[in-house]
C-alpha cells in the first residue's frame, strides 16, 4: 500500500468538476491581475478569519516581509521569534535589516515557551512574531498582554494554522496582523504559491496594500519602496472554492489525528493539544527516540513521512555568524526525536490503520 504525505490527486479528482469550469470562466474573462476573483477571495478569507481586512499577495513569504515592514521593523531592530519553524518566519526579519530573536520552545505543543519570552525583550525589541506550528494555535494571550506592556507589535505567522482558532478568534486575526500561506501542502492550498495578510487596523490595511504593489498608492505615484506582490487570479478561482471546504477538511484532519492517537498513545508521544484552542493538524508530528528506525520502516512500506524541523533555525548556516553561540535544548532535541505522519484530508481509514501498524512493529523491533 503507497501513502503519500498528502492526497493531492484525490483532493482534485473530489474537486475538479467545480475547479475546472471556474477556471475555464476565469480564463474566459481574461481579467488576470486583480480581476474578480482576487477582490472576492479577499473578502471572503477576512471574513472567514473574522477579520475586517484582507490583503492577498504572492505567497506566505511575501505576507510576512509585507507585515514587518508596514510594522515598521527596520534596520537595528528585534524581532522575537521560535527557533522550531520554516526559514521564512526568521529570513523575512532580517530582509527588513533586523535581528531575529530566538527563544526555545515548549516540549508539549512545540510552540513558544512563553515563560522564557520576557527575558529575551530588549529596548531593540519591535515585535513578536509566534507560529502556530503544525496547526496548534499558540497561547496568545499572554503574548498579547506582553507586547502591551512593552508596546511591541504582535505578527501571526498562521501559514501552518488557518481554520484553527484561538479565545474565539480565528488563527491570524488576534494579533496586530496575521499572515497565512497557501503552499499546495497547506489546509487551504493553491494550484501553487500564495499568501494572506489580515488586520482589523485601517491604517495597517491601507499600507499593506500600498507595500504589495510597488509602494504605490496612486497608479505610476510611487511613495515608499514596495513589491510586485500580487495573488493570481486563477489562484483565487481554487481557494475561493476550496475555503467553502475548509471547515470540513480540518474537521477530518482532527479525526485522523483522534485516530491515530488512539493507535498509538502507548507506542510514541503523540502530539499535545493544549485545549485553549482548535488545533487543525497541519501536521500529525509525533516523537520518538526511535525516529529513525521508524522512518526507514515506513519508508519501506511505501508510506510517506517527513521531519519537521530537522536543522533548527539558529544552527542554519546562515545564521551562523549572529546565533551560531545559541543553545536551545529543547528545540535541539525536538528535532531529533519529531516525525512527521500522513495527515491528508482524503486519508481512509485503513490507510490510517496501516500507518499506525508499520510505526508500532517499528517501535517494538527497535526497542
Amino acid at each position: 500500500m503507497t501513502i503519500p504525505m498528502l492526497d493531492l490527486k484525490a483532493e482534485y479528482a473530489l474537486l475538479k468538476d467545480e475547479i475546472e469550469p471556474a477556471i475555464l470562466a476565469a480564463l474566459a474573462a481574461c481579467q488576470y491581475i486583480g480581476g474578480p476573483n482576487v477582490k472576492a477571495f479577499e473578502a471572503e478569507a477576512a471574513a472567514f478569519a473574522g477579520s475586517k481586512h484582507g490583503i492577498a499577495c504572492a505567497s506566505g513569504t511575501d505576507a510576512l516581509l509585507i507585515a514587518l515592514r508596514a510594522a515598521g521593523i527596520q534596520c537595528g531592530d528585534e524581532v522575537i521569534t521560535t527557533p522550531f519553524t520554516f526559514v521564512a518566519t526568521a529570513s523575512t526579519v532580517v530582509m527588513c535589516g533586523a535581528t531575529p530573536v530566538f527563544v526555545d520552545i515548549d516540549p508539549r505543543t512545540f510552540n513558544l515557551d512563553i515563560a522564557q519570552l520576557e527575558a529575551a525583550i530588549t529596548p531593540k525589541t519591535k515585535a513578536l512574531v509566534p507560529v502556530h506550528i503544525f496547526g496548534q494555535p499558540v497561547d496568545l494571550a499572554p503574548l498579547k498582554a506582553l507586547c502591551v506592556k512593552h508596546n511591541l507589535k504582535l505578527i501571526e505567522d498562521a501559514a501552518q494554522s488557518f481554520g484553527a482558532n484561538y479565545g474565539g478568534r480565528m488563527s491570524g486575526a488576534y494579533g496586530d496582523i496575521g499572515c497565512t500561506s497557501f503552499y499546495p501542502s497547506k489546509n487551504l492550498s493553491a494550484f501553487g504559491d500564495g499568501g494572506l495578510i489580515i488586520t482589523d487596523d485601517d491604517t495597517l490595511a491601507a499600507e499593506l496594500r500600498v507595500l504589495a504593489s510597488h509602494g504605490s498608492r496612486v497608479r505610476y505615484h510611487h511613495h515608499v519602496l514596495g513589491y510586485n506582490s500580487r495573488l493570481d487570479e486563477l489562484q483565487a478561482v481554487i481557494l475561493r472554492i476550496k475555503l467553502k471546504r475548509l471547515n470540513d477538511f480540518n474537521t477530518r484532519r482532527i479525526a485522523i489525528a483522534e485516530t491515530y492517537n488512539r493507535l498509538l498513545g502507548d507506542v510514541v508521544e503523540t502530539p499535545y493539544a493544549d485545549g485553549k484552542g482548535r488545533h487543525v493538524y497541519h501536521q500529525y508530528t509525533i516523537l520518538s527516540d526511535h525516529r529513525d528506525a521508524i522512518q526507514q520502516a515506513l519508508t519501506t512500506a511505501g508510506i510517506a513521512c517527513a521531519v519537521y524541523y530537522p536543522v533548527p533555525l539558529h544552527q542554519q548556516e546562515m545564521f551562523a555568524a549572529t546565533h551560531g553561540h545559541v543553545r536551545l535544548p529543547v528545540t535541539e532535541r525536538t528535532a531529533q526525536r519529531c516525525l512527521s505522519l500522513p495527515i491528508s484530508p482524503m486519508l481512509t481509514d485503513a490507510q490510517i490503520a496501516e500507518v499506525a501498524s508499520v510505526v508500532a512493529r517499528a517501535v517494538r523491533s527497535a526497542a
